[in-house]
């Protein structure tokens, strides 16, 4: 991946997990922290970053003289995702084959700009695209993101299984929704139970890169546009993210760490 330092897949296993809005926000707080980053949007069915980074509709990458293309910048990040290439009310019915050509094309032929970090937002499951992924480029590691009920950490170790057949490290899981905060009046309650994030990561050896709350004001920023990372820069969410970030470049650089010491397959 010419112009790629490091690649890093943010998978589920499941959908509705908060997988993409992790992604965004964690790819801001790369940012943040000085690194240059990308992100690519690996579901062709179900694309959302181009609405998480506030891309207005209609917006299309350019092309150069060598058929490649040029990412959209938005709040700092080069992107590409499917939103760019069609009409978002498009329903891409292809099937497997399709959906593999269009998002080989994406993955390598995206004139990335010196990145040192590229994130890829994972679709659910863990079939073609995520198979696609391991064979045609070196990824560095995966973040594994769940929440805490067992019908999520059952898709989750789905993922964490898929990426280990596949030779690629498992830098640790972000529990989402851990506790419901109320902004109204401050209570907080585990409404899809406990201890399933630090569960899975003892399972598998990894660690807990954090946990997010499940708050009204998460939702509507990405929705919005404008995710939490660069609205809120100061709020406990964002700095939650912002240490994600810095355990997940530390483990991709090979520095010290308070976490787990994580060797990388050949």
């Amino acid at each position: 991946m010419d112009g790629v330092k490091h690649i890093v897949a943010v998978a589920s296993g499941k959908g509705g997990v908060g997988k993409s809005t992790v992604t965004v926000n964690l790819a801001l707080a790369l940012s943040a922290q000085g690194y240059r980053v990308g992100v690519l949007d690996a579901d062709i069915y179900g694309p959302s970053q181009a609405q998480m980074l506030g891309v207005k509709e209609g917006v299309r990458p350019e092309a150069t003289d060598n058929n490649q293309f040029l990412p959209l910048s938005a709040h700092g990040l080069q992107a590409m995702s499917m939103a760019f290439l069609v009409n978002t009310r498009e329903a891409m019915v292809w099937r497997g084959p399709m959906v593999v050509g269009a998002f080989q094309q994406m993955l390598t032929q995206t004139q990335w700009d010196n990145l040192d970090f590229l994130l890829i937002d994972m679709p659910p499951g863990t079939g073609d695209i995520q198979l696609t992924l391991a064979q045609k480029v070196p990824v560095t590691g995966a973040v594994i993101v769940t929440t805490p009920q067992d019908i999520a950490l059952l898709d989750a170790r789905k993922g964490i299984e898929m990426f280990r057949k596949v030779n690629v490290p498992v830098l640790g899981v972000v529990e989402n929704m851990s506790l419901y905060h109320c902004e109204n009046c401050g209570h907080e309650a585990a409404i899809f139970g406990t201890g399933g994030g630090d569960s899975i990561a003892e399972e598998y050896q990894t660690t807990v890169l954090g946990r997010l709350p499940l708050t009204l004001s998460i939702r509507e920023l990405a929705d919005s546009g404008t995710p939490s990372v660069i609205s809120e820069p100061d709020s406990s969410v964002s700095q939650t993210f912002a240490e994600i970030a810095r355990q997940v470049a530390q483990s991709v650089n090979g520095s010290e760490s308070d976490g787990p010491t994580i060797s990388f397959s050949e």
